[in-house]
């Protein structure tokens, strides 16, 4: 069986499934529950400095966005950092990791953007055990107005500056959690690098409204009357994780950081992209504030059973293989030509590709055929461009089937080239027309 036990920057767990830092992992009781659930390992709530215990709303916390099933794909909130007494999270923390030594222990830390703040905290932290600590430069909403959170992620000087008092101060790995607000992720990453950081983890929630109450016109979810924007997370987030991942696994200034992936992962297959586009290890939240702590029995069982059916031995085998197989669209082959295909046996006759085809894309699939409901592909008129692939409710009814090299595509009239070739040197390009 696939050994999926998981060592991320030294810090070792049984497996890659951490809990993120968040309300699952706020206290000693929850944080048992999960592990002997079977989580690796978790990222204990943001504590913040000592003094009174931080405030939060009393009144509705989360707003949510779901499917057409009233499944959860995106849920936001306006949760803050711990209120709980920091000696009280100290005190569990050291309790929790003496039990459960095979576990990791990481504690989330957010205080004010000085250097005495952080050294003052974090040889209290260290006290604990923990194995590693997470600073939380993400969070979108309530902290970042009082130049904490995403006021410190979305600079990267200041992101340096931290990450380098705090590897001047503690033993303890050093783990930068990074907000998704911001144009580009590379240059908080390489801030976090260049200040010694061990690795980063993203991404934090995406700041954002859900929704609005359309009878007293606040915005989800709505406390007295007034709404605050939030920090989304969830299934939905999880293309802008993956895409941010990516950037950092393959920028030449940050190949080799590693990261701990967050972000709408609740199945065992998010889990195994995540991990194939870099990541070391992942980390989950909303998942478990949906189904519970056992999800996690399915994510284990699931990458086990996927990896062994592939051959993969550990995880070594599966981390960062999808990364160098992301390019930039210019890069990407102009001569590959696909075709869609619709398997007549299991198409059942609803007419979502025609219509997709017809009203948005390239009028390539007819609904008629000698006066009967027929739904086939005109190669005259097919891009490939998949549209019907996504909005046919049957899975591999239709595919999209390479033209072979040498076939002659039916649209363009002109035979499929073998070679590759990409938009940096099609005749179209400018930059090639100005430089002759």
């Amino acid at each position: 069986m696939a050994d999926i036990s998981n060592n991320f920057v030294g810090i070792k767990s049984p497996n890659p499934f951490w809990l993120a830092s968040a309300p699952p992992t706020d206290k000693a009781y929850n944080v048992e529950r999960a592990f002997k659930a079977g989580w690796g390992g978790v990222v204990w709530k943001t504590l913040g400095e000592e003094g009174p215990p931080i405030v939060n709303v009393n009144g509705p916390r989360y707003g949510a966005i779901w499917g057409a099933d009233r499944r959860l794909l995106g849920l936001n909130n306006i949760e803050l950092i711990t209120d709980r007494d920091l000696h009280l999270n100290l005190r569990e923390i050291k309790e929790v990791k003496a039990k459960w030594p095979d576990r990791a222990m990481i504690v989330s830390l957010m205080v004010p953007c000085e250097e005495q703040a952080w050294k003052s905290i974090l040889p209290l932290v260290e006290e604990t055990g923990a194995d590693g600590i997470e600073l939380n430069f993400g969070c979108p909403h309530g902290m970042s107005e009082r130049g904490m959170g995403a006021a410190v992620g979305q600079v990267p000087e200041y992101i340096e500056m931290v990450t380098r008092w705090c590897k001047q101060t503690t033993r303890m790995p050093v783990i930068v959690k990074l907000t998704p607000n911001i144009s580009d992720i590379r240059y908080p990453a390489r801030a976090a690098k260049a200040g010694g950081a061990d690795a980063v983890s993203l991404i934090n929630t995406v700041s954002s409204i859900v929704s609005v109450n359309l009878d007293d016109f606040s915005p989800e979810p709505s406390i007295d009357g007034k709404g605050s924007h939030g920090g989304y997370c969830g299934p939905a987030v999880k293309p802008i994780a993956l895409n941010m991942v990516a950037e950092i696994g393959r920028d030449e200034e940050t190949v080799g950081l590693p990261i701990s992936g967050i972000g709408g992962i609740t199945t065992w297959r998010d889990a195994a992209e995540f991990l194939a586009l870099g990541a070391g290890n992942v980390q989950v939240c909303t998942a478990a504030m949906t189904y519970g702590f056992k999800i996690v029995e399915e994510m284990i069982s699931g990458l086990e059973a996927w990896m062994d059916s592939k051959g993969h031995r550990t995880l070594d085998d599966v981390i960062g293989r999808a990364t160098p197989n992301v390019t930039d669209w210019q890069y990407l082959n102009l001569n590959y030509v696909t075709k869609a295909k619709i398997n007549q046996d299991t198409c059942i006759k609803c007419g979502r590709c025609h219509i997709a085809c017809e009203d948005t894309s390239h009028q390539a699939i007819t609904n008629m055929l000698n006066g009967e409901r027929h739904f086939e592909v005109i190669d005259e008129e097919c891009v490939g461009c998949n549209l019907c692939v996504n909005v046919c409710p049957v899975e591999s009814c239709i595919t999209m089937e390479q033209v072979p090299a040498g076939q002659m595509d039916a649209r363009t009239g002109k035979k499929v080239v073998k070679k590759y070739s990409n938009w940096t040197e099609h005749p179209n390009n400018p930059s090639i027309v100005a430089a002759e």
